[in-house]
């Protein structure tokens, strides 16, 4: 690989990752060439762009970013590394290592993620990265528990008027008889 391909490729995953606010960095040197393919396939069933590259020009990539991403050149910057991109959830890849895990034992491992600029680094981080919420999903929360309040004073309301109404309705018809 020549250097301009270098740089390139360099260019090229900077503005990845610049404009990728979901990636894992997994280690999947345990797979043979079926595995892999299976892993791919899944993938790119899922949306998920699975790349793999020298960790060497992923740690240049990320450098020129605006995150600071010094942690990941100790632990997950080293040996075998492929990275999977997704622009609208930072849980989809790590289900699709869950379920890859589960018919595949010990084949793929996290060696890290970047979440919104959030850092997660190690395999163990892999549950708590599937209990993470959207944006979305926590938005759409946030405005439910907003609207409780309201909606239970206006079926209060409502409740009251149709009550009173009832106890009206009763006492003129006992008048009445």
């Amino acid at each position: 690989m020549t250097k301009e391909d270098k740089g390139a490729i360099i260019e090229e995953l900077s503005a990845k990752f610049a404009t990728t606010p979901y990636f894992y960095i997994t280690d999947a040197s345990g797979l043979n060439v079926g595995k892999t393919n299976e892993l791919r396939r899944l993938c790119f069933e899922r949306g998920i762009e699975y790349r793999v590259i020298k960790n060497t020009l992923i740690r240049k990539a990320l450098e020129s970013t605006d995150t600071d991403y010094s942690s990941f050149d100790a632990e997950v910057l080293t040996g075998f590394s492929g990275v999977m991109f997704h622009q609208e959830s930072g849980k989809v890849a790590a289900k699709l290592i869950k379920d890859f895990l589960k018919a595949n034992k010990n084949s793929i491992k996290l060696k890290g993620a970047s979440v919104d600029s959030s850092i997660f680094i190690g395999h163990d981080q892999l549950d708590t990265l599937l209990t993470l919420k959207s944006k979305q999903e926590l938005v759409g929360e946030i405005i439910g528990l907003l609207q409780s309040p309201a909606k239970n004073v206006i079926s209060g309301l409502q409740s009251g008027g149709k009550k009173l109404a009832g106890i009206l309705q009763t006492l003129s018809e006992r008048e009445a008889a």
